[in-house]
């Protein structure tokens, strides 16, 4: 069991050191594109805002689910 668990862990770290990785280039190639989308994310209602992240969290269990699977 434990071992499993140390992959797991090894999964989840590397996924968030991506989105890390992502996030920041956005950042560093676009930082004005960032700001107007930010800014127009002010006018997204929040239900549009919880269905997106709904959305990407299956897909993203999806992906990681498929990933396993093969």
């Amino acid at each position: 069991m434990l071992p499993q668990l140390g992959l797991w862990l090894s999964f989840a770290l590397i996924g968030f050191g991506l989105i890390l990785v992502v996030e920041g280039l956005v950042y560093a190639i676009a930082p004005e594109g960032m700001k107007k989308l930010l800014t127009r994310m002010v006018d997204v209602p929040a239900s549009s805002l919880r269905s997106g992240g709904l959305v990407a969290a299956v897909a993203g269990v999806g992906l990681i689910w498929a990933m396993k699977a093969f």
